[in-house]
């Protein structure tokens, strides 16, 4: 089994073979181009059986991790904080692209990480259209910002007037073709059903939770799934003089995580199981913050679980899933 780190840049990757007596190194564009010659690369060296692994850095890898899956590959992508820890672990010191590469494929050899596979092309889609919606509307809250903060100078407010009405005609135009590219895909059509029978959770959060977990089976328990979100505490103690209250490791998903901020104040309203929950945590003298995650969490939970069974919200039937 050879062994290939990859460190993705937006141009170039930088690739480490393993394998044998051999470690070998090389470059390649980050495009078709480039990906076709990494095959013939490989070919080259008589490259069979290979385990690729490389960081979830934007979406600048995706393609290649496609591509080597396809070729029949096995391939991880790891959270980037694994490999920085790996790195200080064997005190390395230096840090370019060639040496990054290395580090990678040092990791995958001594950690053996999970496999990764491609989600549905549906989800991809839903998953590109979404996120561009979500760029769009944090482009509408500048600009809304900067027309409240702006001149009286007539020409600036036109200007930004007009950027504004722009906005929200591709925001009105994308929510569209997202309606319409799930109601078109029988198996996002039945999940959407399902996770808009949870009160709080409307059309765009449910598109924005098919998107980024495509398939909840990949989580045994609800509690991996918040974890995959950033949505755990984590704690600080150590000894007598380190004692720090428990905070968000935020390592998880953002998009997943600010998207149900919204939803989960919604559901405080209008979710029982949520405004019990909140009123509780409120009575245990909680702060608001920790109120709102904790609720977060459970609407998080609650997606799981009506995905995981198969069965629509129900407020008087207890779902097996982990307790927040």
């Amino acid at each position: 089994m050879h062994i290939l780190g990859i460190d993705i840049a937006k141009e170039k990757f930088d690739v480490m073979l393993l394998g044998g007596q051999q470690s070998l190194r090389g470059q390649f564009d980050n495009n078709e181009a480039g990906y076709a010659q990494l095959g013939r690369w490989l070919q080259k060296r008589r490259v069979e059986q290979l385990h690729a692994c490389m960081e979830a850095t934007g979406a600048y890898w995706e393609e290649v991790a496609l591509f080597l899956h396809e070729a029949g590959y096995q391939v991880s992508v790891v959270n980037p904080k694994l490999i920085k820890r790996h790195a200080e672990s064997i005190m390395q010191r230096n840090k370019t692209d060639r040496q990054d590469a290395a580090t990678i494929a040092d990791y995958c050899l001594r950690q053996t990480p999970a496999l990764w596979s491609p989600s549905p092309e549906a989800n991809r889609r839903l998953r590109a259209l979404v996120r561009h919606l979500q760029a769009l509307k944090e482009d509408r809250t500048r600009q809304i910002n900067r027309f409240k903060a702006a001149t009286s100078e007539p020409a600036v407010r036109q200007l930004i007037e007009a950027h504004l009405g722009f906005l929200n005609q591709q925001i009105a135009t994308l929510e569209q073709e997202i309606a319409a590219h799930i109601d078109n895909d029988p198996g996002l059509k039945e999940d959407k059903a399902l996770l808009t029978s949870i009160p709080g959770i409307g059309d765009l959060t449910a598109a924005l939770f098919m998107a980024e977990v495509p398939e909840v089976t990949r989580f045994q328990q609800a509690g991996q799934l918040a974890a995959y979100a950033g949505l755990t505490p984590g704690q600080k103690q150590s000894g007598t003089s380190i004692h720090k209250p428990a905070r968000l490791v935020k390592w998880g998903n953002s998009y997943l995580r600010c998207g149900f901020y919204m939803p989960a104040l919604s559901a405080f309203r209008f979710n029982p199981l949520i405004a019990d929950l909140r009123e509780r945590l409120l009575q245990r003298g909680k702060s608001k913050m920790t109120v709102v995650v904790a609720c977060m969490r459970k609407l998080l939970h609650l997606a799981y679980g009506v995905l995981k069974t198969r069965l629509p919200f129900d407020p008087n039937h207890t779902i097996n899933m982990q307790p927040v």
